[in-house]
């Protein structure tokens, strides 16, 4: 089982504060060089290093390595409540997709990482395993169909299930604007 993912970092108080806002995580422990955050029962399921000589990447969005580091949560309306709350905020996600078995919103944190806040399209990961692997849909798209997140904001207040809202987004029916790329935008 999947236990935690460490970062290096040369912002920890603004990645600690980050991931407090944006994903729900909270320190175990924080000194002066590193933090321990959880979101559940775990001891940990990030940890953050700012050890010293720590240098900026180049070209970070644009070359090999970790993509983004995903959260779920365990419905549509904490989910949605979650961008509202972070929209208010100024915080927007860079990319939306509706994958088919989630419907994710990518954010960066302070470092530029990708950090994907998602929400289960089945409320079974048995299912979602099953769509990932036995349908045609996952087969010919396995990246998904952009929304633009307020939009679907819209279309909750507005009174639609999370079910009719999912339908209309794998259809097209909430594509933003501007269709961005898949990969992390320019940071450093």
């Amino acid at each position: 089982m999947f236990h935690h993912t460490t970062f290096t970092t040369l912002k920890l108080d603004e990645m600690v504060a980050f991931y407090e806002n944006v994903a729900g995580l909270e320190p175990v422990y924080y000194g002066e060089n590193a933090a321990w955050l959880t979101n559940d029962a775990a001891n940990h399921r990030i940890a953050l290093l700012a050890l010293p000589g720590m240098k900026a990447p180049d070209d970070k969005g644009h070359t090999i390595g970790l993509h983004h580091t995903a959260f779920e949560h365990r419905s549509f309306e904490q989910w949605i409540d979650n961008y509202d709350r972070l929209a208010a905020q100024g915080i927007e996600p860079f990319l939306n997709l509706d994958h088919g078995m989630t419907m994710s919103m990518y954010y960066q944190d302070p470092e530029g990482n990708g950090v994907e806040i998602q929400v289960d399209a089945f409320g079974d990961w048995a299912k979602s395993k099953e769509f990932m692997w036995a349908s045609e849909e996952f087969d010919r798209n396995p990246i998904g169909m952009h929304f633009d997140p307020a939009k679907v904001s819209a279309a909750h207040r507005a009174g639609l299930s999370f079910e009719e809202i999912h339908a209309k987004a794998t259809a097209g029916e909430y594509l933003p604007a501007v269709i961005p790329e898949v990969y992390l935008p320019e940071f450093w």
